[in-house]
């Protein structure tokens, strides 16, 4: 499945959601569908500068070129929105993370619900991912 064809799926989902405490509650469900993240793996270097709660995201070069990420947060509705990034954007090629408009975020309402902190810090985790990307591009070139 494609960037896009991942977040039109998250569209539709969404959209059957009406109420903004519905979509809540959905979005704490999907960041308890996060793998475990290793306890070994919250460092410092792996936190998310600029984000109010803590976040902690890792990312590894697969053989197939592709990069895997694994993240978590100790609050529950930003770890919801993790797992939406992941989803979206975890096992693809770093000139497909660089190049995705994710439209989604703004397409299910995402942005306008956030506090400006949470806000903050969504931009800080996409900035974080896409410089893991820009990396490990490096080092295939």
């Amino acid at each position: 499945m494609t960037i896009n064809e991942t977040q039109d799926e998250i569209i539709e989902e969404f959209e059957g959601l009406t109420d903004w405490m519905d979509r809540y509650a959905y979005i704490i469900d999907l960041g308890n569908t996060l793998p475990d993240f290793p306890e070994n793996e919250k460092t410092p270097q792996n936190l998310i500068e600029g984000c109010q709660s803590r976040v902690w995201i890792t990312a590894k070069r697969q053989d197939d070129g592709k990069i895997h990420f694994e993240a978590d947060s100790d609050a529950l509705i930003v770890k919801g929105i993790v797992a939406l990034l992941m989803r979206v954007l975890d096992d693809r090629t770093p000139d497909e993370i660089l190049e995705a408009d994710l439209y989604f975020i703004d397409k299910i309402g995402l942005k306008e619900h956030l506090s400006p902190t949470r806000s903050n810090g969504l931009v800080a985790m996409v900035k974080q991912i896409h410089n893991y990307a820009r990396a490990f591009k490096m080092l295939e070139s």
